[in-house]
């Protein structure tokens, strides 16, 4: 069997007992399930449940600590600080988005800073939930060292997404998520545990040289996005996700893959603007420019076909492997 379908609950389900079972909170584990589940239902499989093993032995060994509970300070009115205490991003992201959603429409723009944090999934999800509740939101998360500056050899950036979101109206929320590496680091992870070759130009070796080797491209550095623009896009996330919030940078984290040595000490900042700040109307100019986007003969708003795949998997079921399933189901049976 190559391939069966999970209903969206019950693969929650499954990723918490696993994590339940690994030295995990069950308030922790369903965050994280959640976010798995939500990678999985807008076809970001990298993201998805292919992290839970992974995960479940970074809980156990104490690389993550699946117990912690986020830590808020309210530093000014518009901005807080956000302890993820080397948990679980998710937590972290969910307690954030809550005290923009309510700081946010008072002050007309707020922002969170996290520290101490993890994995922050798909970054499409998190601008989403804000735009969902009538809010601008601009997200920035770094990631362990996967990038070199441009020219060079060292692995200084991680593959730091970038994401936006916006309310439209009555339409569905814009959303941008880009990945500053041509591809996301766990598409490459994806492939190496499926056995898969890679296509060119998504990664280089350890020497430099460009492999179509997945776990040859592991041990090497990622193609950024647009060449030299991707890495200075990349060196300003890291500078506002990690230089701003007190978090590690890229080459100072461990892999987000294994059990392996002290906590990540990923950072990220998210900023939510209430759209009436600067007058009201703006929502209806969203709408507007997304409507000539997607009336536009041959082009997709970006979003539309991740929304149209979750549509189709919370009817259908999610798409998975069924030895990762059986793999999950061990450890949670342990």
């Amino acid at each position: 069997m190559s391939e069966i379908r999970l209903p969206p609950a019950d693969a929650e389900a499954l990723v918490a007992a696993a994590l339940e079972a690994s030295n995990t909170s069950a308030e922790n584990a369903a965050s994280v399930a959640r976010a798995l589940v939500g990678a999985e239902l807008c076809g970001q499989g990298g993201h998805g449940l292919r992290r839970a093993p992974a995960y479940a032995a970074q809980a156990k060994a104490g690389k993550v600590n699946g117990r912690i509970a986020p830590e808020v300070n309210r530093i000014r009115p518009g901005t807080i600080s956000v302890d993820a205490g080397f948990g679980f991003a998710f937590p972290a992201l969910e307690t954030a988005i809550e005290e923009l959603a309510e700081i946010a429409p008072a002050q007309g723009i707020a922002a969170a800073g996290i520290f101490r944090s993890h994995h922050a999934g798909v970054a499409g999800l998190t601008v989403e939930a804000l735009a969902e509740r009538g809010l601008v939101a601009l997200f920035f998360t770094n990631s362990p060292g996967a990038m070199a500056p441009w020219g060079g050899n060292r692995a200084l950036f991680g593959t730091n997404p970038i994401a936006f979101a916006c309310p439209a109206a009555e339409d569905e929320p814009v959303v941008v998520d880009v990945s500053l590496s041509k591809v996301a680091r766990g598409r490459i992870m994806a492939a190496s545990q499926k056995g898969e070759a890679i296509p060119e130009g998504w990664a280089f070796d350890a020497a430099g040289k460009p492999t179509t080797e997945p776990n040859a491209a592991l041990a090497g550095t990622m193609a950024p996005l647009g060449d030299a623009k991707g890495t200075a896009l990349a060196l300003m996330v890291e500078l506002l996700a990690a230089g701003l919030t007190g978090a590690n940078y890229a080459h100072e984290q461990t892999s987000f893959f294994d059990d392996k040595g002290p906590p990540p000490g990923t950072g990220q900042l998210l900023i939510a603007i209430d759209p009436s700040a600067f007058g009201q109307g703006a929502v209806a100019r969203f709408a507007e420019m997304a409507q000539a986007v997607a009336g536009t003969e041959g082009a997709r708003l970006p979003g539309a076909r991740r929304r149209d795949m979750r549509r189709r998997f919370l009817e259908d079921g999610i798409p998975a492997d069924p030895k990762l399933v059986d793999e999950i189901r061990k450890i949670g049976a342990r």
